[in-house]
């Protein structure tokens, strides 16, 4: 069909205008390719023009195909990356403060308490995050943190310690500042 309309339209505008045919090498055997669809044409072999067309189209498909895999895994790879970030968030939230509520990581993470509590449980798995959650109150605890509460009592003066940052507890009373090994 289409061979009909380009030898229509040369009859129309004989002398006026030219077919050009023109080959884009894209591996080392394009010539051959393109050779072989040349000749399988000149004798109205049109089997042989097709599979001349098909193998210099083969590698163009190659391309295609890999690089749409790459793509794909490309995005694959930068929403795990996404996750992974989110998590590490997470975790130093905890150590820096010692203590967080599941509400304040939900405000700022911008998310709700199911995903915040997915990806706990996903870090536990790991084994990035230890310590002390209680759901009930919505607290997590660092590991140095649950640590203190089952003591709890300052050294100095004996009053009931408090944790104010990454491994750091004070006592409100006497001022006195533990720190915690990890």
């Amino acid at each position: 069909m289409q061979q009909q309309v380009v030898k229509k339209i040369l009859a129309d505008y004989q002398g006026k205008i030219r077919l050009v045919t023109r080959y884009m090498p894209l591996h080392p055997n394009s010539m051959t390719a393109a050779n072989f669809t040349e000749a399988a044409g000149e004798q109205g072999n049109t089997g042989g023009m097709v599979l001349g067309i098909a193998f210099s189209a083969l590698p163009a498909l190659l391309f295609v195909g890999v690089g749409g895999y790459l793509f794909t895994r490309g995005r694959a790879e930068a929403a795990q990356m996404a996750e992974v970030t989110k998590q590490k968030k997470i975790l130093n939230i905890i150590m820096t403060r010692g203590k967080a509520s599941i509400s304040d990581i939900v405000l700022e993470m911008g998310t709700d308490a199911e995903q915040v509590k997915a990806w706990i449980y996903d870090l536990v798995g790991k084994g990035l995050f230890s310590g002390y959650i209680n759901w009930k109150d919505g607290i997590l605890y660092s590991r140095q943190a649950s640590q203190m509460r089952e003591g709890g009592k300052c050294p100095n003066c004996g009053g009931q310690l408090e944790l104010t940052g990454k491994g750091v507890i004070s006592c409100p009373f006497c001022g006195s500042e533990i720190f915690l090994a990890q």
